[in-house]
Order: C-alpha cells, then sequence, then structure tokens
C-alpha cells in the first residue's frame, strides 16, 4: 500500500470535465457550424476520391512519385497501391486518405498562423509551448473524449481528435524556422523598405519552407498514426477494418488492412520528403 498521506486529495480530472460540460452546454452552436463545415469539407472530398478512377489516382502518384523522388519510386507506389487494391481495401484506403488529407488541411490552416505568431511574439511562445507538450505527450485515446462530446460519433469527432494530435509538429517548426532565418536577410529586406508582410511572404516564409515542410511532413505521420484510433469513435476506413479483426482476433485481416495503412504512409512521406528536397534546393538557389 502507498503511505502518500490521504490529506492531501485534489481531483483536478472534476474540474476538466466541468470545463468540458461548461463548454458543451454554452458552445453548442459553435460545435454545430464547425461540425457542419467539416462534414461539408469531408463528404465532398471522400466524394470525389471515391468517384476517381483507380487508375487515373494510381497515375497521379506514379507522376507525383517521379517528379520528387524518382521513376522507380513512382513505379513501386504504384504497384503498392495496385496491390492494396487486390485486398479489395481501395475504398477504405480513398475513406482514409479522406480523414487524413482533411486533418491536414486544417492542421496547416491553424498551425502555420500559429507558428507565424509564436515567432512573433515571445509572450505567445511562452502560453503555446506548455499546450504543444500537453498536446504531444497526453495519449491520443483521451482526445476522443472530449471529441465525441461535441461531436458525438463518426468523421467530424475524428477528424477533430486527429487535429489535436497531428497539430504541434507544424507549429513548433513554423515558428523555429521563422526564427532560423538570417538576421542579415531581414535587416536587408528592412533597408530596402519592406513593410511586415512583404518581409513576411518574399523573405520569410520562402526560407523558411523546407522547415515548414518537415514540419507538414510530421504532421502528416501523426494524423496516419491516428486512423485505427479514430476508428474507435466511428471513423470509416482501414482502421476500422484493423479495429474489427482485433474483435474478431482475425490475422488476415488484421495483416491486410495494417499494411494498407503502411503503404499509405511510405508513400505519402516519400512524396512529402521529395517536395521538401526541393523545396530546400530551391530556396538555397
Amino acid at each position: 500500500m502507498s503511505n502518500f498521506p490521504e490529506s492531501i486529495d485534489f481531483n483536478l480530472g472534476i474540474y476538466v470535465e466541468r470545463f468540458v460540460d461548461w463548454l458543451d452546454v454554452n458552445f453548442s452552436g459553435v460545435f454545430e457550424i464547425i461540425s457542419s463545415i467539416i462534414l461539408w469539407f469531408m463528404i465532398h472530398m471522400e466524394s470525389f476520391l471515391l468517384w476517381l478512377p483507380w487508375w487515373s489516382f494510381i497515375l497521379v502518384v506514379l507522376l507525383l512519385g517521379w517528379r520528387f523522388g524518382s521513376l522507380i519510386s513512382g513505379i513501386v507506389f504504384s504497384l503498392l497501391l495496385i496491390l492494396v487494391g487486390s485486398f479489395g481495401y481501395w475504398d477504405y484506403m480513398m475513406m482514409t486518405l479522406s480523414i487524413v488529407l482533411a486533418s491536414v488541411a486544417i492542421s496547416l490552416l491553424l498551425g502555420i498562423p500559429l507558428g507565424i505568431a509564436m515567432a512573433y511574439s515571445k509572450v505567445m511562445e511562452t502560453i503555446m509551448r506548455p499546450i504543444l507538450d500537453a498536446m504531444q505527450t497526453m495519449p491520443s485515446f483521451v482526445y476522443l473524449i472530449p471529441a465525441m462530446i461535441f461531436f458525438g460519433m463518426g468523421k467530424v469527432p475524428a477528424v477533430f481528435a486527429t487535429i489535436i494530435y497531428a497539430i504541434p509538429p507544424v507549429i513548433r517548426l513554423t515558428n523555429l524556422a521563422i526564427r532560423r532565418v538570417s538576421k542579415e536577410m531581414v535587416e536587408a529586406a528592412h533597408s530596402f523598405g519592406s513593410s511586415p508582410w512583404q518581409l513576411l511572404l518574399k523573405v520569410q516564409l520562402p526560407q523558411a519552407l523546407p522547415t515548414i515542410m518537415t514540419g507538414i511532413n510530421q504532421t502528416t505521420m501523426m494524423a496516419l498514426s491516428m486512423v485505427v484510433i479514430a476508428s474507435m469513435i466511428g471513423a470509416q476506413g482501414l482502421g476500422m477494418e484493423v479495429l474489427i479483426s482485433i474483435n474478431r482476433v482475425d490475422i488476415a485481416q488484421g495483416f491486410e488492412a495494417g499494411l494498407g495503412i503502411v503503404i499509405l504512409a511510405i508513400i505519402i512521406d516519400r512524396i512529402t520528403q521529395g517536395i521538401t528536397k526541393r523545396s530546400k534546393v530551391t530556396s538555397e538557389n
């Protein structure tokens, strides 16, 4: 038995629960608007990916792999996608990809401006650092609880939970990238009369782009890692197939669905890394 004194008792979780309940009661209208926007975006993206002929998607991946890697890379990526399709998981892969793309898109829309704000304000950075630390170290399952309370079950809470889990890298690396831009280059831009917006758009962001792309890559990988966990609150796709295989103790189904997630992760990772290398070469030139 623990000898920790029983007189010291502080139930922090109760206050967090009350705060979440208060948000749910007083801002339900806001959450409904957010839910409608995310759901509209998700439905259209998923519908487009499912409508897209399988061969055209493979062709696009082949060209991207060739453009940002090599012809061999593009061919290998195409064959891997055909392999996933041969498992009968093509539609599930498109559903998973729609969740990842929606989560990453929203993460970038929120994360890059936050990272820029942190780079420009030490106060903002001081406030955001512990929040980002908590977001990255908190067990990912915990995010499912407020997601279900605010948005119920389905695609929307899955995207919400994925955003919370995946957004810290792009915020951190955008902040770091802006701060690492050469002071001499910034001073030169000031001396030529550049406005703050011109300095940001024409000097700092182009120089910071390779590091920001690394943040985008990490955010995408973290979004993919949430696929299986998000399936627990109703997100359809490869993650749901993995979850079903666990419940059925079906090794074959679990391996094929899991391999589909791995293949998707490898392809996205290699393409985004290729874009990062290309942007680095461009910024150095």
